[in-house]
């Protein structure tokens, strides 16, 4: 889709650096040479010069009439995702991305479709249909060049219907149909805890949480108007770079400016964290957050030596007396890379269950929902191999006793930053008497736990910064 009106914008903002759009097929032919699909062989200097390498999924495409930018380009099951962003200020020099407002729309706006279109990726019929509907999808969705709906799943695929859908002026656009039924509200705080432990002295251990509220909120009315609060415990740590979605009707400016990137003082904005809003039809995340926890949850020491054919391996693990100590799972992966198929091994563990995986080069060590009295548990071992095989997984970082074991787990009815939602706070101004259902959970993400008797790769070290 082309929209005129965004076009005379992008203009209006650039004069005499505005680079038109050109004809559908003379872009698709710029991008696709952009993106290496054609004439990948000629290396082409603005294009494959090794100062020009890109961290992310913004392009600048050369045209007749210029270079565009930034174009939003990505690649998913054979199909290619792109939009040109409006820009609302000058182009020259060119802002930082993270000031264009207009790149996070856009990439919001093609998840929606790629979640609309993916199911269907396996059926050439299916998505071809899905892929006539998106025109009239398109029309609800991003009516006039700004995206009110990314949902587009929950989109009505009639043309016909949204013509004879009843409107009423005070329904919000991201509200695409209204709820009739018993009111209930739904809540559940979702935090993801990644961390990179070395047990060294002269490396920093690195671990950060990050938070989602996602709600979905079942009540009567075009526009009903809710408030939730989410409250930390005394001398929780405070939440920082807090985005919140765009059905929020306004928010605290105390709240926005709590940044990871600064250290904390005594002057940062604790809470209790206040969400008026008009909630869509679907579920959603109504915010996202940072914290900057004192203590990981698990704390890991893992040793690797290698004594002639054989790795002897020591692992100790330790719960926190503060985290809740019941899991829905909780196991630590030891992979072996650049060796052959585990062909002896002799362990011992103090606590829970040790698994061989199927091709071999994997241990599993199982702990369970639950960890002993003591809060500690330790696996002991010595491991030797056969012959590398071509189906033995190998890595160019973890070579030598460059090594790790990552941990996965999840705790339900728990949150790291003790974050919570008050159900007694929760304002509903609509009738009946809602249904509030809230809970919690931590999940592990990206939590190694580094060979201490080796060097650990720098490229892990900045994986958190």
């Amino acid at each position: 889709r082309r929209y005129p009106t965004v076009e005379i914008r992008a203009e209006t903002f650039n004069a005499s650096t505005h680079v038109p759009v050109p004809s559908d097929s003379a872009f698709l032919k710029a991008l696709l040479f952009e993106l290496r699909f054609v004439d990948d062989h000629i290396f082409v200097e603005h294009r494959d010069t090794c100062t020009r390498i890109n961290h992310s999924s913004v392009y600048s495409v050369r045209t007749e009439g210029g270079d565009l930018w930034p174009v939003l380009a990505f690649q998913k099951s054979g199909l290619i995702y792109a939009c040109l962003p409006l820009v609302e200020e000058t182009l020259e020099p060119r802002p930082p991305l993270l000031t264009v407002s207009g790149l996070s729309q856009g990439l919001a706006l093609l998840l929606g479709i790629v979640d609309y279109i993916s199911p269907s990726r396996k059926n050439e019929a299916e998505m071809t249909a899905k892929i006539g509907q998106l025109r009239n999808l398109l029309i609800q969705a991003c009516p006039l060049g700004t995206p009110l709906n990314t949902n587009i799943r929950s989109l009505n695929s009639s043309f016909d219907d949204i013509q004879e859908m009843p409107t009423d002026e005070n329904q919000p656009a991201w509200r695409s149909n209204t709820y009739k039924g018993k009111p209930q509200v739904n809540v559940c705080i979702t935090e993801k805890v990644k961390c990179m432990q070395y047990d060294k002295r002269d490396v920093v251990d690195m671990w950060q949480v990050y938070g989602a509220v996602n709600c979905k909120c079942d009540i009567e009315g075009s526009a009903p108007n809710v408030t939730l609060s989410l409250n930390l415990p005394t001398n929780g740590p405070p939440l920082q770079d807090i985005v919140v979605h765009h059905c929020v009707t306004s928010v605290d400016p105390a709240m926005l400016m709590s940044s990871s990137a600064e250290p904390l003082d005594d002057s940062v904005y604790n809470g209790p964290y206040k969400f008026p809003f008009i909630p869509p039809s679907d579920s959603f995340n109504l915010c996202y957050y940072t914290s900057q926890v004192p203590v990981p949850p698990i704390l890991g020491c893992y040793q690797l030596i290698e004594e002639g054919s054989q790795l002897k391996i020591t692992v100790n693990l330790k719960l926190h007396e503060s985290i809740k100590n019941s899991f829905e799972y909780c196991e630590a992966r030891i992979p072996f890379f650049n060796r052959g198929p585990i062909a002896q091994l002799e362990y011992k563990v103090s606590y829970g269950q040790l698994d061989l995986s199927r091709e071999k080069s994997l241990l599993v060590w199982i702990i369970g929902q639950k960890f002993p009295k003591s809060l500690e548990v330790s696996l002991t071992g010595t491991v030797s191999f056969g012959t590398a095989g071509k189906e033995h997984p190998t890595d160019y970082v973890c070579t030598g006793n460059t090594a790790y074991v990552k941990l996965y787990f999840r705790i339900p009815d728990f949150t790291l930053t003790g974050c919570y939602v008050d159900q007694h706070s929760i304002q509903i101004f609509a009738p009946g008497k809602p249904k509030i259902t809230a809970s919690g959970e931590l999940i592990s993400s990206d939590y190694y736990i580094w060979n201490s008797k080796a060097p650990a790769p720098m490229l892990y070290k900045t994986l958190l910064d």
